[in-house]
């Protein structure tokens, strides 16, 4: 047996014998013993049609990739796939166990085998085809791949065996086949974070063996099958983050086995069914941002492994039953943004231990409530947009809390010191009270802070330099406050800090431009800022916006902005800015928003005005937000503009979608650029209160997404062109106090535009 093992060995398991006529002598008795363990040792490697078959999904994949890009870069952990070797002893690859009469291939493990650092390798879905070949699969996963394209239907049948199939982080799209749902074997099924839509089958309801069914993530919509209470040994079930409507359905009641239920961020409507306390098992009850009504159902106080309960963001109503704090194994109790209401009167004893807690807009009233500093593991606090009162509890201080956010509050007082001497506490969200007091000079102490956002109080004094030595800072909100003084903390090029907004203070002194090299949003308005525009600005290559506008700024326009390529929102208004606008300025194509109203600016408006393709194309990129690396929600200081005739606050969510340019009450002369009438994408256009001469342009009929246009207050002459009717989506126009002539343009939207004194004359 060892001759006959070091020669199958030396083969490979591709060993092929020619065994002649046996003979009745010593020879023929050592052929048969050879023959008989060559085969023996040949039943140890796998089936040849299985290599195969993986040796041509590896084929397929080489020819998917980019000509660029070499194997090694590209795919991860299939190097050891090659014809010499047997397909058993290759990674990602897990056959039966030697004792087995064969060694069939049951698993293949190609979680990420795509190489993340090789975005440029796109995989089709065809690719899988040969692997749907290997029948005896009881496992495949090949999750967090970015395969794109549908999940070949006819291939998934063949996996008749499987068990677990894993199939999240991919880019798969289209409808679930139904295909799947008759792989009865299956226990686990993860399809979760992909692009499949269309409605969920009542097929799933034959997966009768499924302790796992994730959908989560996808863009699936329609009820929920009642066919899904079929499923009597889930677990777990995810439907998160869908389209998914109606009622909760009865027959998820049937689950009773169900230890984790997650239907967040669809638009579930209707009641919490009555008896979903009948579910015993569930640990995590998660129903989140969904649209259901009702009460907080009496029955869940039976539900004493109940770890999870996430009901916010819904539109629920009733009394915060209190007897929730009675369940001994809740940890996470999330109600906020319903219209429930919490008793701040009752006497509240918990028996759980919180790491999370949210209460938001849950009308509580009063002193924080004091039962709070009971929850010694309390991570997370949201009590924002209450009517709380009082001063910053010491108590809470000190509880070494994660994240408290406490916006939209009645809060007085200045902030405990001990505050900051914590390591813990990561997010602090203040806006909107009635804070004041000079911040605490420890504030750099607290190292560990990401989130300081106290804007709409009454801060006063200095901002604290040792605000710089918090090196984990990401976002710095102190707008609309009282902070004063002509020094600015200095941040280093390595810090993190990417969004500061320290508008409508009355800081004073030069600009500042000691922040991180990677700062993305700078909102320094409506200070009191003077002096010009620093050359080391332009050292924020990464900068998106830049909100100056309210300051007594000086001097000229740079020619050094040009250099700041990524630059989508530009604010100078209302400054001292004189000299003429560089042509340069218009090679931003990054820039969507560009208000330098309210200056001296001189000359004429640079011809090159129509090279501002972010004002052309529709926009492909958004204006940066931090808000969506957390799990609640940052509200950040609106970007206020002149929008048809008033100052009015824009959205930083919606700011991608706005293109506005603003040069108005400048002292401008000469015509109007005809490539002005390019920018399409422009919702606004304010050229007002200058001395700007000539024709308007025939162009400005390209102007298709204009919504308010402003060209009053000039010396324009000529007619007002004909393609002005052309604009069906302005709302607003002001032609008035120029030097026109002729007949109004006339068409759809021109014929609801009849104020006189848009047309009025000097």
């Amino acid at each position: 047996m060892h001759f006959n093992k070091f020669l199958f060995e030396l083969s490979s398991c591709t060993a092929q014998t020619n065994m002649a006529k046996p003979r009745l002598n010593l020879a023929s008795f050592i052929n048969i013993y050879f023959f008989v363990s060559l085969s023996f040792y040949t039943s140890l490697c796998c089936p040849k049609e299985q290599k195969e078959a993986l040796l041509q999904f590896k084929a397929s994949l080489i020819n998917e990739t980019d000509s660029n890009s070499s194997l090694e870069t590209a795919f991860v952990g299939i190097e050891s796939w090659n014809s010499s070797l047997d397909c058993c002893q290759w990674d990602l690859v897990t056959c039966t166990p030697r004792r087995s009469p064969s060694r069939n291939v049951v698993a293949l493990d190609l979680y990420s085998f795509v190489n993340s650092l090789a975005p440029e390798v796109v995989v089709n879905s065809a690719v899988l085809a040969p692997l749907f070949r290997i029948t005896s699969l009881t496992k495949l996963d090949i999750s967090s791949n970015s395969i794109q394209g549908q999940l070949p239907a006819n291939g998934i049948a063949n996996l008749t065996k499987l068990l677990h199939l894993d199939l999240r982080e991919n880019s798969f799209n289209g409808s679930i086949p139904t295909q799947l749902f008759r792989l009865q074997s299956l226990q686990y099924l993860d399809m979760s974070s992909n692009m499949f839509n269309g409605i969920l089958s009542q097929e799933v309801g034959a997966l009768r063996n499924l302790r796992v069914l994730n959908l989560a993530e996808n863009f699936l919509y329609g009820g929920i099958p009642m066919e899904i209470g079929n499923l009597t040994q889930l677990r777990q079930l995810s439907l998160r983050q869908n389209r998914f409507s109606g009622g909760l359905s009865s027959s998820l009641l049937h689950l009773t086995e169900l230890q984790v239920l997650d239907l967040r961020n669809n638009s579930l409507s209707m009641e919490i069914p009555t008896n979903i306390g009948t579910l015993s098992n569930i640990s995590t009850l998660a129903l989140s941002k969904n649209q259901l009504t009702g009460g907080i159902p009496l029955s869940l106080q039976k539900l004493s492994k109940l770890a999870t309960l996430q009901l916010d963001s819904n539109l629920l109503s009733g009394d915060i039953p209190i007897w929730l704090l009675d369940i001994k194994a809740l940890r996470v109790l999330n109600l906020g943004g319903n219209n429930l209401t919490w008793n701040s009167n009752a006497n509240v004893a918990p028996k759980c231990m919180l790491s999370q807690l949210s209460l938001r807009s849950c009308r509580v009233a009063g002193p924080i409530p004091k039962w709070i500093s009971t929850q010694k593991s309390l991570d997370f606090l949201d009590l924002s947009e209450n009517e709380l009162g009082g001063n910053f509890p010491e108590w809470l201080a000190e509880q070494n809390v994660g994240t408290i956010i406490l916006s939209d509050n009645k809060l007085t007082g200045s902030l405990p010191s001990p505050l900051f001497q914590s390591l813990n506490l990561s997010v602090l969200a203040l806006s909107r009270n009635y804070f004041s007091g000079e911040l605490p000079r420890n504030i750099g102490d607290t190292t560990s802070v990401m989130i300081l956002m106290l804007a709409s109080n009454n801060f006063s004094g200095p901002i604290p330099k040792t605000i710089s030595k918090i090196y984990r800072l990401l976002l710095l909100d102190l707008s609309q406050n009282q902070f004063s003084g002509n020094t600015f903390p200095s941040f280093g090029p390595g810090a993190l800090l990417a969004y500061v907004d320290v508008s409508s203070n009355r800081l004073s002194g030069e600009v500042p431009v000691n922040f991180a090299l990677g700062t993305k949003i700078l909102a320094l308005g409506q200070n009191e800022f003077s002096g010009p525009l620093p050359q080391n600005l332009s050292s924020l290559s990464e900068l998106e916006h830049l909100d100056l506008h309210n300051n007594n700024i000086t001097g000229e326009l740079p020619e050094f902005l040009y250099q700041m390529s990524s630059l989508q929102v530009l604010n100078l208004r209302n400054n001292s800015l004189e000299g003429r606008i560089p042509n340069a300025l218009f090679n931003l194509s990054s820039l969507r928003i560009l208000d330098l109203s309210i200056n001296n600016l001189t000359g004429s408006i640079p011809p090159n005005v129509g090279g501002l393709v972010g004002m052309i194309e529709d926009p492909s990129t958004t204006v940066t937000t931090i808000s969506d690396m957390f799990t609640f929600s940052i509200e950040f200081s609106d970007l206020l503009v002149n929008w048809k005739k008033s100052l009015q606050g824009l959205s930083s969510r919606n700011l991608d979608i706005y293109c506005f340019l603003d040069l108005s009450k400048n002292q401008l002369s000469g015509e109007i650029p005809t490539s002005l009438g390019g920018l399409k994408s422009l919702k606004l256009l304010n050229i007002s209160y200058n001395k700007l001469s000539g024709n308007i342009p025939m162009s400005f009929g390209g102007l298709e997404s204009l919504e308010s246009l402003d060209m009053s207050r000039n010396n324009l002459s000529g007619k007002i062109p004909l393609t002005l009717a052309n604009l069906q989506q302005l709302g607003t126009l002001d032609v008035s106090n120029n030097k026109l002539k002729g007949q109004i343009p006339m068409g759809s939207q021109m014929d609801r535009l009849n104020d006189p004194n848009s047309y009025h004359e000097q």
